[in-house]
């Protein structure tokens, strides 16, 4: 069957001119709606306005146009159906042979900061996604376009065959009801959030493809990384790769910790991630003091990581990465000079985060298991010193306190049982992942050698047993922070009187599996 008839009706218009244009010159008539229909005819395409085929005038400020017998019949009538044969005849109406419909602008609208609700509810269309899923339920005889990357292949065949394959067909049928359902997927997560329903009956989300992965986090696995179509500045979707080879999934993961924990701070900090756990994070007066910091914290496990930073990393801070073989380097910007320095090797990746570092909103982590999924809330709580609780005979001093609050920054981050060690506005030492508490808290104290004595210890979770604590007073830890709450809290609190460490709870755990 031959393309006779098309209907084209679409917000973003980039390409519509010249596809319209190859339509026209292989014979097809062409119905159009508002805007499209302006622009059409005031580049010469012959264009007929769809009141002329409905024989009812666009009302209510265009909500009311294509919602008509007339144009529906002409998408779902089945061409080889004798009945519907009969009633297009009998009716009078015509079939519509191809549509290409793109839908009004409802993420850019509610992305935009002083949206009103008013403006957000105009947004959301309603004849485009209708004719689009009726052409698309048709697709054994009607092609439906909402891709402007689509448009030349659709001419390529129109021009050899007449018609379109019905291969193509059901690919473009398969891509609009993926489209439709994304952006129904945005409008009721809008509104949703708009009442507060944070977990509704009906979970729906969506997500774009950035770009197919070379294989997931092993060879043998596929992968693709995908963004929110809202997506904020300062996130690893949102950066711009200025050198280096494409990401792997295991970068993008990585990258993506470090990210989490350095928006942690708003002091100069530097993180080095492996593995999605910290191997190394400073403070400093500068992003380079804080470089050196977070290196000498773990000079072995920074080898083939990611460093990010939370400000511009400059030439001295450069030199030093250059040394060393890096998979990630990421900062919200690098001076000339580094960036030299930098690309000079062509397969370390450089990412320019756009936006602020600071902390981003809460969101959702959504995790799949066999069958379904988990929806949680993003652990994004803040303890402030106002949060602590000395539970020991002796108070923290103000830099074991300084100390602590940076380690239950960083221990947040890091896969439990885990344990933080810190000294002087760095990580000393890191035990992270393990079965039991007490082997976190001895990996730890023996990466952190002789500087654990007079150093920090956080703990993601409460001690258990007082095993933890005693090792941590044997090593010459002073100054503890955990969440409190065990059954046997007595006893951590008996053994760190013993030792005169000062012992502080938070209330809140972080266990991050």
């Amino acid at each position: 069957m031959a393309i006779k008839r098309a209907l084209i009706s679409v917000s973003d218009k980039t390409g519509i001119v010249e596809f319209a244009q190859g339509l026209a010159e292989q014979g097809v008539q062409i119905i159009s709606t508002g805007g499209t229909y302006n622009l059409l005819k005031e580049k010469g395409i012959p264009v007929t306005g769809i009141s002329e085929v409905t024989g009812f005038p666009e009302i209510m400020d265009g909500r009311v146009k294509t919602l008509h017998p007339a144009v529906h019949s002409g998408l779902l009538a089945v061409r080889d159906n004798a009945s519907h044969r009969e009633q297009m005849e009998k009716l009078g109406l015509d079939y519509i042979d191809l549509v290409a419909v793109n839908l009004y602008p409802f993420a850019a609208t509610i992305a935009k900061p002083d949206v009103s609700y008013e403006e957000a509810i105009e947004n959301i269309d309603i004849g485009g996604p209708t004719m689009l899923r009726s052409a698309a339920k048709n697709h054994a005889f009607v092609t439906v376009v909402v891709d402007a990357a689509d448009y030349g292949t659709i001419l390529e065949e129109l021009r050899a065959n007449g018609d379109t394959t019905l291969d193509t067909r059901k690919h473009l049928a398969a891509k609009v009801f993926r489209h439709t359902g994304a952006y129904d997927a945005l409008i009721s997560g809008y509104l949703s959030g708009l009442q507060g329903e944070e977990f509704p009956e009906k979970y729906t989300v969506t997500y774009e493809k950035v770009q197919d992965l070379r294989y997931g986090e092993n060879p043998h696995q596929q992968a693709a990384f995908y963004r929110e179509p809202l997506a904020e500045a300062g996130s690893i979707v949102t950066a711009e790769q200025l050198n280096g080879k494409e990401l792997s999934y295991n970068n993008i993961n990585d990258a993506n910790t470090a990210l989490k924990i350095v928006q942690e701070f708003n002091e100069p900090t530097v993180v080095a991630v492996k593995h999605m756990n910290p191997c190394g994070v400073g403070i400093g007066a500068d992003i380079h003091e804080a470089f050196k910091k977070a290196y000498d914290a773990d000079p072995v496990s920074i080898f083939g990581g990611i460093v990010a930073a939370n400000g511009t990393i400059g030439k001295e801070t450069a030199e030093l990465l250059h040394e060393m073989f890096l998979e990630i380097v990421i900062a919200p910007d690098f001076t000339q000079e580094a960036l030299d320095i930098l690309t000079k090797k062509k397969n370390i990746r450089v990412l320019k985060l756009s936006g602020s570092v600071a902390g981003k909103k809460p969101g959702k982590i959504v995790t799949t298991v066999e069958g379904g999924m988990l929806v949680q809330d993003s652990d994004a709580y803040q303890v402030t010193e106002a949060d602590l609780k000395v539970v020991t005979d002796r108070q923290p001093t103000e830099e074991e306190l300084k100390q602590l609050l940076f380690a239950w920054k960083v221990v947040k981050h890091v896969k439990s049982n885990a344990i933080v060690l810190a000294s002087d506005n760095m990580t000393i030492g890191v035990g992270a992942g393990q079965m039991n508490r007490v082997g976190s808290a001895s990996i730890a104290i023996e990466q952190a050698g002789e500087k654990v004595k007079g150093a920090v210890m956080a703990s993601d979770a409460y001690f258990p047993m007082s095993d933890t604590l005693e090792m941590a007073a044997k090593a010459g830890i002073t100054a503890v922070i955990h969440p409190g709450g065990s059954i046997r809290d007595a006893d951590s609190i008996r053994v760190a009187n013993e030792y005169g460490i000062a012992m502080v709870t938070t209330g809140i755990r972080h266990f991050r599996h």
